[in-house]
């Protein structure tokens, strides 16, 4: 079965769901807008211990954010795809990951989910790779994989031959790099010239790292330790069914990877090319 990213465009049923999932991205950009204020308030007071909940308010809506990352990829955050890229590029400068280079290997993962094509899965979908070498990849990514993350995304595009041939999609993927690097170059300057560590530290180091770990448990969760490369049995969901367990789901909307496998094949077969190639 093959599998890839698609757009509402392609999916009907994925209109009415739109306005839902902007108005959830909204509410969770200004819910972490107003826990960064609460956060910068208590580190400027020097209440280092009330701040810890927030730390833990500000990582859960990071995740929620990162979610969001993926619907862009998509094409399923916005109804306008210019604000879908945007808020694509933007998140993926603050996850140091480029938002078109992550569609690309996403798409790659749909297409050949669970086998040695996925490269989002590597390297535990490569069979010959020793125990040792898998089980360092899953403690980087499971313990810092704010970095260890970009680092496999990274791998597909550097690496010779890439996977990545298509000229324009590689000029875009350089760009959004040369942008990160901007932005981040002045973030850096900017910080050590007035002296605020401590608040990058507590507003985003330490929320953007275990937000990143819990993206990272979330894709062990759903798809490490199976054995197939279909759809159905190599992913697990997790439904939450309790009060609790809603208020605690960070996903912008159910079934994600089900309606993201709903290409024909002559599509699917025309987006590989365009990307590869």
């Amino acid at each position: 079965m093959a599998n890839v990213a698609t757009t509402a465009e392609s999916v009907p049923e994925l209109h009415e769901k739109h306005d839902v999932n902007c108005v959830a991205f909204q509410t969770l950009v200004f819910s972490l807008a107003i826990v960064e204020v609460a956060l910068w308030t208590l580190v400027w007071s020097g209440w280092i211990w009330l701040a810890l909940p927030l730390v833990l308010a500000a990582a859960h809506l990071m995740h929620g954010l990162l979610i969001g990352f993926h619907e862009a990829s998509h094409g399923l955050l916005r109804k306008s795809r210019r604000l879908n890229e945007f808020d694509g590029v933007l998140i993926g400068i603050f996850s140091f990951l480029p938002f078109s280079l992550y569609r690309v290997v996403h798409q790659m993962h749909h297409m050949h989910l669970a086998t040695e094509r996925d490269t989002e899965l590597w390297p535990f979908v490569i069979t010959k790779a020793p125990r040792w070498a898998r089980r360092l990849a899953a403690l980087l990514e499971l313990t810092v994989g704010l970095f260890y993350s970009p680092f496999i995304f990274l791998r597909v595009f550097l690496r010779r031959p890439s996977l990545v041939r298509s000229r324009k999609v590689r000029r875009r993927v350089w760009t959004e790099l040369a942008l990160a690097v901007v932005v981040w170059t002045a973030i850096l300057i900017a910080t050590a010239f007035f002296g605020v560590w401590k608040y990058f530290l507590w507003m985003y180091l330490v929320p953007g790292l275990i937000a990143a770990n819990l993206q990272s448990w979330r894709k062990y969760i759903e798809h490490v330790g199976l054995t197939g490369n279909t759809v159905n049995s190599s992913t697990r969901s997790i439904v939450p069914k309790s009060w609790l367990g809603n208020s605690a789901d960070s996903r912008l909307h159910g079934n994600r990877e089900f309606v993201a496998n709903r290409k024909p094949m002559d599509e699917v077969l025309h987006d590989e090319r365009a990307y590869r190639h």
